[in-house]
């Protein structure tokens, strides 16, 4: 009810010190007209972007790149390093994120310098808002400032170098007369912040699971072994490949349920809101929990059960019982890309390792 009444019963409404950090232009704070137009840009990105060849190519690149490096991995005396795969999974999330949307390989200084403020911001995104020079807070808001600066650099070198063969996703942002510089540089932050921290978690989550689940990781095995077998030995994945991919959907959408990406979202009531036999008064906040919605067994059978084979045959990834992105007006538009890439990822994760 509350995600698909936005604007109507209720509206977005989260801490004002979130507003410090991500900046009064970011898309997941402004209200309206405004957010309205912010995500019809980023969804119209999304459709052009999701399923082009360069984009595929890129995250497969990524992908072999990050997995190619654990191969031999021991130090001189022959002993195994551990890898911590959440942090391998998030290279290649911010690899993805920075080279799609500023068109930056992770071998550029620039890409590393952008990661350690990065990194800061995401530190301090939820942390207590006290701004003291050294407190995680105070140096979120820094590293925000930095990392404006130097999109800002690389958006005003794009636009001297003037129209390139290659439109990516820059140039269709710097194209756009709807927003203005400062709405652009934080609609790159908002891009690089949904594309790491959503990505990243939903890899780590579908490992885990599946590294509990035999069986599952069986199925899952066959089905990216019957794919590559029809490819040439170094051809890379296409959009017909993901398409085929659909136990891993199940086992995506089954880890998106069991694990929750996002616990809740802030909203705050417009009005007076009667649900069944409870008042909402105006003003008051209320923190939709999504989890509560995945794990209840009156809408899930088996809810604490991991299963990916419920999605078989169902059509439930657009169910009011299914709201790992959010939903309504406020529908995270990088949701299907967050899939690809976890997808194309554990493609060569199954086929090299066990």
């Amino acid at each position: 009810m509350m995600m698909q009444n936005e604007e109507r019963l209720f509206q977005c409404s989260y801490p004002r010190p979130i507003h410090g950090i991500l900046g009064k232009s970011s898309m997941l704070v402004v209200l309206g007209e405004d957010h309205k137009r912010l995500r019809n840009l980023a969804l119209a990105l999304v459709t052009s972007t999701k399923l082009k060849p360069s984009y595929l190519g890129d995250i497969e690149k990524i992908a072999l790149r990050i997995v190619g490096s654990w191969h031999g991995n021991s130090n001189d005396k022959g002993k195994v390093n551990v890898i911590a795969f959440c942090e391998e999974a998030r290279k290649f999330a911010f690899s993805v994120i920075v080279k799609q949307v500023l068109g930056l390989s992770p071998e550029e200084p620039v890409t590393a310098m952008i990661l350690e403020d990065f990194l800061a911001f995401m530190k301090g995104l939820i942390s207590f808002p006290l701004y003291i020079p050294g407190t995680p807070y105070a140096k979120a808001v820094q590293a925000r400032e930095r990392i404006s600066r130097t999109v800002k650099g690389i958006i005003e070198e794009r636009r001297n170098a003037g129209s390139s063969k290659k439109v990516d996703f820059l140039d269709v942002l710097l194209s756009s007369n709807e927003l203005s510089d400062e709405e652009k540089v934080s609609f790159v932050l908002d891009s690089l912040l949904g594309g790491y921290e959503t990505t990243s978690l939903l890899i780590s989550m579908v490992v885990y699971f599946l590294g509990k689940s035999a069986q599952d990781l069986e199925l899952v095995k066959r089905e990216h072994e019957d794919i590559r077998s029809k490819k040439g030995k170094e051809e890379f994945l296409c959009s017909e490949d993901y398409k085929k991919m659909e136990y891993t959907q199940h086992v995506i959408n089954e880890a998106l349920r069991c694990g929750n990406i996002v616990k809740f979202v802030h909203r705050k009531a417009l009005k007076d809101v009667r649900y069944k036999e409870y008042l909402i008064p105006s003003g008051w906040k209320v923190l939709p929990v999504f989890s509560a919605v995945h794990l209840n067994p009156s809408l899930h059978g088996n809810a604490q059960q991991f299963q990916p084979c419920r999605w078989e045959g169902a059509n439930q990834g657009t169910s009011k019982k299914f709201t790992p992105f959010g939903g309504g007006p406020r529908l995270c538009p990088g949701s299907e890309l967050a899939k690809v890439e976890a997808a194309f990822f554990l493609h060569h994760l199954v086929l090299n390792f066990r």
